[in-house]
């Protein structure tokens, strides 16, 4: 098997896979068992059941087991195949062959082809909300034959074969969506898929229910005969639910952080923080740079200063991740800068720059006042943790909390904050989930999980146009290390902590994590010992 590396530089060189399906060759250690129900935790009701149209964390979780996609990763992000068995990329980077699977079957008998596939890239382009980007340079989709296609593109995208899992670029059929509006198409209730489960039922606020589909392209899975899929939204019931063994599996983590060792502790659960690299998840502290005071580099770097990382990440997060000392997340190892060094905890420092600044203590203390927001996806923990570290050095942090849907319009549309503890994942890779924090040319006001800082460097806007359409893979990294660099010499940001995910499970589950998408894969290899 070739490497990621090896595809973007060797490109017009197929990488035949066909003779090991996605379980990845490692998994088959013991005889897997057949039959039983898993019961798997879903936090919320999701949006849709098909990831077509929808990054919803919760739509991820459900759609893979159904929907399927070209190809799926390794914990090394390195391709493997689903609905494609080989694929190869041309020398100028223009063109993405792929030969399709052979006898795959819709849940309602059609058969798959590349015709499918090419009508999912479109709608994928107009209709996902990253896709957009991904596919933004996608001419056209040839379908020579029923079992080959061939994205040709118009410029260069490098990060495109790492865009093709089924949480992110699904597959639909052509002959349920064509001429429909896919965020209304009757699939995203019931979908009908190519995976190794078929649909059987949703009682919203409740639960999904998904059954072995019997006709699944790899002969004898899946080995489980149904999944329920469980909306859980209190995190206590959760963890109660985990520990009496009503839940089989969930992520996340799926409860509190200061939950995870208690319950892993007891003899049948266990724990596991691979199948996250996926999703790159990372949070960070925006400057809005309409804010005068924020202007001033000696501000933003005395803010840096008062924030000890490694105690918010401890208090905060339980351990459970790492410092970030980039703006690229330590997880994505082979596009993060390791030699770039935190700014480092000094009150004193914070307080020298601050008055250096023209900032001096009042009356009362304070210096100045500031309002902070907090996204509450992971709660507002991190939002008190920094608006107690600047009171230290006098500045007034007033902590702002809302609903999820207020803070983006707050945040993205009014734009009525001056500092914001943000979480806006890498992803899978930087051009994706990292150039729309910081590259100019994405500010736009309405838009969630944009530039929200409205910041402008010609040079990181620079380095960021030219990482997105470099395929050479080492110069490509030599591109994001001198953006990283960039960054953290300009204090565009002050980058907080990049969490690391936790899986809980029942210990009679088996093969429940074995790629880059952990419990968002298809769990086509998931069985429950008994």
């Amino acid at each position: 098997m070739h490497s990621r590396r090896d595809v973007l530089v060797r490109g017009g060189h197929a990488i035949v896979a066909a003779a090991m399906p996605p379980s990845f060759a490692a998994a088959a250690a013991a005889e897997p068992v057949r039959g039983g129900t898993l019961n798997f935790l879903v936090e919320t009701d999701p949006p849709t059941l098909v990831a077509i149209a929808h990054t919803a964390g919760s739509t991820q979780r459900i759609s893979p087991k159904v929907t399927e996609g070209l190809l799926t990763y390794d914990f090394d992000l390195a391709p493997q195949p689903v609905l494609a068995t080989s694929w190869s990329v041309s020398t100028d980077g223009l063109e993405y062959g792929f030969k399709l699977r052979r006898g795959v079957k819709w849940h309602d008998g059609r058969d798959f082809t590349s015709a499918d596939v090419a009508y999912s890239i479109k709608l994928l382009k107009e209709a996902h909300p990253r896709g957009r980007g991904t596919f933004a340079n996608v001419v056209e989709v040839r379908t020579p034959d029923p079992l080959t296609a061939v994205i040709v593109l118009s410029k260069p995208a490098p990060y495109l074969l790492s865009a093709l899992d089924a949480s992110e670029s699904p597959i639909v059929p052509k002959h349920v969506y064509e001429g429909t509006d896919p965020l209304t198409n009757k699939n995203a209730q019931a979908p009908i898929g190519t995976g190794p489960f078929v649909f059987k039922q949703w009682v919203k606020g409740s639960h999904v229910i998904l059954e072995r589909n019997p006709s699944y392209w790899d002969p004898g899975k899946p080995y489980l005969d149904r999944v329920v899929a469980r909306f859980i939204p209190d995190e206590a019931a959760r963890a109660a639910a985990f520990e009496t063994g009503e839940l089989d599996i969930g992520g996340g983590p799926p409860v509190a952080r200061s939950d995870i060792a208690r319950l892993s502790a007891l003899p049948h659960l266990g724990t596991d923080t691979k199948g996250y690299e996926y999703n790159g998840t990372f949070t960070q502290l925006f400057f809005n740079y309409e804010t005068a005071v924020l202007r001033d580099k000696r501000v933003r770097l005395a803010i840096a200063h008062a924030i000890d990382l490694p105690l918010l990440l401890e208090t905060v997060w339980y351990g459970y991740g790492k410092v970030a000392t980039t703006a690229i997340s330590p997880y994505l190892a082979r596009f993060h800068d390791a030699s770039i060094k935190p700014y480092g905890f000094s009150i004193a420092e914070a307080n020298r720059l601050l008055d250096e600044a023209g900032y001096p203590r009042k009356a009362d203390a304070r210096r100045f006042t500031l309002r902070l927001f907090n996204n509450p996806y992971f709660g507002k923990g991190a939002g008190d943790f920094i608006k107690q570290a600047l009171a230290r050095v006098g500045i007034n942090a007033e902590l702002q909390t809302f609903d999820f849907s207020t803070y983006i319009v707050r945040t993205y549309t009014n734009r009525d904050f001056d500092l914001t503890v943000e979480a806006l994942s890498n992803t899978f890779d930087p051009t994706l989930g990292v150039q729309r924090a910081y590259w100019s040319k994405n500010f736009k006001v309405g838009l969630p999980f944009s530039n929200a800082s409205h910041y402008d460097n010609p040079e990181a806007d620079r380095l960021l146009e030219a990482a997105a359409v470099e395929p050479d893979a080492d110069k490509r990294v030599k591109l994001w290390h001198e953006f990283q660099r960039v960054l953290h010499d300009d204090v565009a940001a002050v980058d907080l902590i990049a969490p690391q995910g936790v899986t809980i499970f029942n210990k009679r589950v088996k093969n429940h994590t074995l790629g880059a998408a952990g419990i968002n894969a298809s769990f086509a290899d998931v069985y429950i010992e008994r």
